[in-house]
């Protein structure tokens, strides 16, 4: 298991659409990052999509990441065949181990049934160059169809990508989720959050925390997927609150993210 951050640790410096910081964070940066924390790894995801950089900017991230000996891991969104394809061959050049994959886009919300279709028939290139296909536990799908999906896929090139704290959105916690998911877990994203009663007593809120500063059970969630022989990569994810400014949540979200590796460190030495 190898700590590392990603492109959703840094979402706002990165840019959320309608609040966009005057100079945004880079691949290049993100992996500067990294090397700057101590960390090997980082994990870039949809919101820098790498099929849309242009032939020197790959060169650049891939020269940085060489230079400072910093894995990069490949992710994406959406699972037209022909996308998850054109993200193979970029896990490819970067040699990432995984292609992290969020089923759905804005426009297309597959079934079960379309997402296994779609795997089996994609699978066998993965398997062929050696990458296992990561499926992410978003907020539509419960652990069990996501489950039933990488069985029905029925290889050892397809996964899960396990985040703590999606799958609240289906109704479902972490002790569910890693239950699970746990043994098909082939990557893992570490996201802290605590629930709050709202101001007016009428509901609950889901926030984030920096690492160990929540309600999530670190040295728990580890030692359960030790206990199911799984060793994947982890991967600091950050739900940072927006800040009166933009600038004042870069400096929080940077401040999280240290807080959090110094966390992690104590459980995850590489």
């Amino acid at each position: 298991m190898q700590l590392g951050i990603g492109s959703y640790t840094y979402t706002w410096s990165i840019g959320v659409p309608g609040s966009l910081p005057s100079k945004r964070m880079t691949a290049v940066d993100l992996v500067q990052r990294a090397h700057a924390l101590g960390l090997r790894r980082v994990q870039i995801a949809d919101n820098i999509p790498l099929d849309e950089l242009s032939a020197e900017e790959l060169d650049a991230l891939e020269t940085t990441a060489n230079r400072l000996e910093v894995a990069v891991e490949v992710g994406t969104r959406g699972i037209a065949p022909s996308h998850l394809l054109t993200y193979l061959n970029l896990a490819k050049r970067f040699r990432s181990n995984v292609l992290r994959v969020v089923v759905d886009t804005n426009t297309h919300h597959p079934s079960p049934e379309d997402v296994t279709d779609v795997f089996r028939a994609v699978v066998p290139e993965f398997e062929k160059s050696g990458v296992i296909l990561a499926m992410e536990n978003h907020d539509r799908f419960s652990a069990a169809g996501i489950a039933r999906i990488i069985e029905n896929v029925g290889s050892a090139h397809c996964g899960v990508c396990l985040d703590t704290v999606n799958s609240f959105g289906a109704l479902e916690g972490p002790a569910q989720v890693v239950a699970t998911l746990g043994p098909l877990c082939v990557n893992l994203h570490v996201k802290e959050f605590t629930i709050v009663r709202a101001s007016h007593s009428m509901g609950f809120t889901v926030e984030g925390r920096p690492a160990g500063q929540g309600m999530l059970d670190v040295p728990w969630l580890l030692g359960e997927l030790r206990k199911m022989g799984r060793d994947p990569n982890a991967i600091i994810e950050l739900w940072t609150p927006p800040s009166a400014t933009i600038e004042q949540t870069i400096a929080m979200e940077d401040d999280w993210t240290e807080q959090s590796v110094k966390y992690l460190r104590g459980f995850i030495a590489d």
